[in-house]
């Protein structure tokens, strides 16, 4: 692992390099392009740079608008305002005809810090993951958010990507390798699975080195893509180690936890002993610094390590 970036700023300079490349790409923000990056595109082609203003829900019917019109549209703002406060728009007006609109909001869980709990999206994977023709991906550093964004493009239809405000480190050398409805194993080992997303995901790496001085080996699989999942890819580390434990930054209601528990669940065929579900229980997040709030709601990588101890 090596220098720390924010997945939301590989955002509008992905943006900017679909532009060069030829595809016919736009960003409509709701006046955050500074902070979610798509700013970068508004410099160098402002034409193709929609801020709505503070109107979350015009921002998805604009975007929608230009679908319709041929184009591939990302859309900004951040994770609670752009899952939460437009879900009618997105579930009738993108779902439900399949338009190629990309939600793209930054700021997403409880890594947005000193913003507090009305700012920390925890919600956000569980809303998109339940609408039909929406898929999910949520990376874990620069160069795979950068790879999910140009496979969201590539792709038509719905998608929703998740991106952080933190810096976290640089897992991957490249964007190569990632592909739709397949996770990457990081680590390989015997004893446990830790299957993991977005910024857990460097935790998790953490948590098997801790786990490898005890003499635990852990398997670490990052779920780039939630929805669809790598059944398996998930299932073949299950039947090895029989022990499974999911870490992410959102409520353990709805996301990697569930959706990993219920594969499981419905493949009786796997011997695997009561799977954990690492995430935020069922409460709202707090204000307070990346590392302080990770330690109090048990996501970092000595919360991994004693859960998979216990």
């Amino acid at each position: 692992m090596s220098e720390k970036k924010a997945t939301r700023a590989a955002f509008g300079e992905t943006l900017v390099e679909l532009l060069y490349e030829g595809v016919d790409v736009y960003a409509v923000d709701a006046d955050l392009s500074g902070s979610t990056t798509t700013a970068k595109l508004a410099a160098v082609a402002p034409e193709r740079h929609l801020n709505v203003g503070i109107a979350e829900q015009n921002m998805i019917d604009v975007a929608a608008g230009l679908s319709l019109a041929g184009k591939t549209v990302f859309t900004g703002s951040f994770a609670v305002f752009g899952t939460g406060r437009v879900y009618d728009q997105i579930r009738n007006t993108v779902c439900y005809t399949k338009l190629n609109v990309k939600i793209t909001p930054t700021h997403a869980g409880i890594s947005v810090g000193s913003d507090g709990g009305s700012h920390q999206m925890i919600e956000d994977i569980a809303l998109m993951r339940a609408l039909p023709n929406m898929r999910v991906l949520v990376p874990a550093d620069f160069n795979s958010t950068k790879a999910a964004l140009r496979i969201a493009a590539a792709t038509p239809g719905p998608f929703y990507v998740r991106m952080g405000r933190a810096n976290v480190p640089s897992l991957y050398p490249d964007t190569g390798g990632f592909e739709l409805g397949r996770a990457r194993i990081l680590r390989e080992g015997c004893d446990v699975t830790i299957v993991a997303c977005g910024v857990e995901v460097y935790l998790a790496l953490e948590a098997a080195e801790l786990l490898a001085a005890e003499g635990i080996q852990a398997e670490v699989i990052d779920a780039f893509s939630l929805k669809p999942l790598d059944a398996a890819t998930i299932l073949a580390s299950a039947r090895k180690t029989g022990f499974v434990v999911t870490a992410e930054e959102h409520s353990v209601i709805g996301g990697l936890g569930e959706a990993t528990a219920a594969l499981l669940a419905e493949n009786p065929g796997v011997a695997v002993k009561p799977l954990r579900r690492i995430g935020v229980q069922d409460r709202f997040g707090t204000s307070g610094e990346f590392e302080e709030l990770f330690r109090e709601y048990g996501l970092d990588a000595q919360a991994i390590h004693d859960v998979v101890v216990e």
